[in-house]
């Protein structure tokens, strides 16, 4: 099932969770959903941005309570994690705003985000008022390019030989990450 298809079935609550868990794909989905008019646009805004805010701020609190627990102790040892924090102590409030633009950087920023001393309100505040950008902006997208997305979908889906295309770049690159992944071991 598509996340488009997932979103119409279930709505709001749907791209709710799509912004939660997944980002940008769930809520463009959501913004096309709106081109067609089978849901609203503002609410669906209003969805995304609730879904984003609420997830980053489940994630800034696990760092925050948990930062011992080794769950929260493996997230540390990750470079991501390590590149979070000196970008957050370089500019705090920025990058409060910003990490959930950055690819690679989106769920393990509030775990250490909440890591360091920042008050819980100050993210809170920016964490909200980046989840309402964040949201208009991938919602908006979706909905103002809907026909154009639409129109490539259509176009992808009746071309067979992208599908054998797809699909063998798929199987390429399953087989070299299984290529590295045995090297790894056995180095």
């Amino acid at each position: 099932m598509t996340i488009e298809a997932i979103v119409a079935r279930y709505g709001l609550a749907a791209l709710f969770a799509g912004a939660a868990l997944e980002g940008e794909a769930a809520v463009m989905a959501g913004g096309i959903l709106a081109h067609k008019g089978l849901l609203s646009l503002p609410l669906a805004m209003l969805a995304a941005g609730l879904g984003s805010y609420a997830a980053d701020q489940a994630w800034f609190y696990a760092g925050r309570h948990f930062r011992d627990h080794r769950w929260i102790a493996a997230a540390r040892a990750k470079p991501a994690f390590a590149r979070a924090v000196a970008a957050f102590e370089r500019h705090p409030t920025a990058f409060i705003f910003a990490f959930r633009f950055l690819y690679g950087l989106r769920t393990v920023s509030p775990i250490a985000i909440g890591s360091t001393n920042v008050s819980a309100r100050r993210f809170a505040i920016v964490n909200g008022v980046s989840a309402t950008c964040w949201a208009i902006l991938f919602t908006g997208i979706g909905y103002l390019f809907g026909h154009g997305f639409e129109q490539l979908l259509g176009r992808i889906v009746a071309d067979r030989h992208l599908w054998w295309a797809v699909g063998a770049l798929l199987a390429a690159g399953i087989a070299f990450a299984g290529w590295r992944w045995y090297k790894a071991r056995h180095a």
